[in-house]
């Protein structure tokens, strides 16, 4: 085991940089200028300003290469991400500051998710064709099907029209008030939640009834042994491997997610810092954030992998 992990954790180091120069060159491949913005916004109060000023003073004069090379020494280094073109403040400071507020929106979802995939699957499993198997399996399509963006912006809207109901715009520190801070945070993470609970259900529905069908299955009905006994004990630890990876699979798409529920329910995350910095051009931080994702995804398929040993002894990892 820790062979194993030393490797996976040095694999990830090629890993990043590879996705550290995707994302560095593909941001700048963005249709617009951040020069043409910074000319345009301080031309009232500094009309002496020229593009090549400008250019100089944010080091975007020199050839990209060079870019990329003062960029990546400073991380490796320094452990410095860099500056904030518009702010001239340092980005780790930026995702510091949001990254609290987008992992407990995507925990929380995670937390709703699981909590209705996982009984609701095992449900349709043991209750195959029945009533209750095809309203879970509709929910699970419904949720698929329902975009996130849609389902937010319908619960920011219809709500205030019939009961003048909205979410608090201002965010709710954890520590100033635990209550109205998961009050805050519970609506977009079931919203969220929502789509990665009909996959979910889905897979956990499907390997329940193949596991159910096995012969150690049919020996333990045989014994005599109860339900809650043979899908909690040996039914549900042999179809919960496909299932974590499906998880692991959806955590690129919930920190996407979390881009667009930010943005509606007015939450200060990540997502939200991300989408501002491109819309602005500001290089620096969409790089900084983005370079964190990867990092937190690649660390995310590593737990995966571990929890694979965990669950099901008969997995080797050398």
């Amino acid at each position: 085991m820790r062979t194993y992990l030393i490797r996976r954790l040095l694999l990830i180091i090629p890993t990043i940089f590879l996705a550290s120069l995707i994302v560095f060159f593909m941001v700048r491949l963005i249709p617009g200028d951040i020069i043409d913005q910074m000319l345009e916004q301080r031309e009232s109060t500094n009309p002496e300003l020229d593009r090549a000023m400008i250019e100089h003073s944010l080091g975007l004069d020199v050839p990209i290469h060079i870019q990329y090379g003062r960029w990546m020494g400073d991380i490796i280094l320094h452990g410095d991400l860099g500056n904030s073109l518009w702010e001239d403040t340092p980005v780790i400071e930026n995702i510091v500051a949001r990254l609290p507020v987008t992992f407990e929106l995507g925990l929380l979802a995670l937390v709703v998710a699981l909590s209705i995939s996982f009984p609701i699957g095992i449900y349709s499993a043991i209750r195959q064709d029945t009533v209750g198997d095809y309203i879970g399996r509709s929910f699970a399509i419904l949720c698929i099907a329902v975009p996130g963006f849609w389902l937010g912006t319908m619960v920011m809207v219809f709500p205030s029209i019939w009961w003048g109901w909205s979410p608090p715009i201002l965010l709710i520190r954890f520590t100033d008030n635990p209550a109205g801070n998961l009050a805050q945070y519970i609506v977009p993470a079931v919203v969220l939640g929502m789509a990665m609970a009909g996959v979910s259900m889905r897979m956990t529905r499907s390997m329940m009834l193949e596991v159910l069908r096995q012969d150690y299955i049919r020996t333990a009905w045989s014994k005599g042994l109860k339900e809650r006994v043979i899908v909690m004990r040996h039914a549900l630890r042999n179809a919960l491997l496909p299932v974590v990876t499906i998880v692991g699979l959806q955590v690129p798409i919930l920190i996407g997610g979390t881009v667009i529920i930010e943005q509606i329910f007015a939450l200060p995350g990540m997502g939200r810092l991300m989408l501002s910095a491109i819309l602005e051009r500001d290089y620096t931080i969409v790089t900084g954030t983005m370079l964190i994702v990867a990092v937190v995804v690649l660390l995310t398929n590593l737990a995966v992998d571990l929890t694979y040993g965990y669950l099901d002894p008969r997995v080797q990892l050398k």
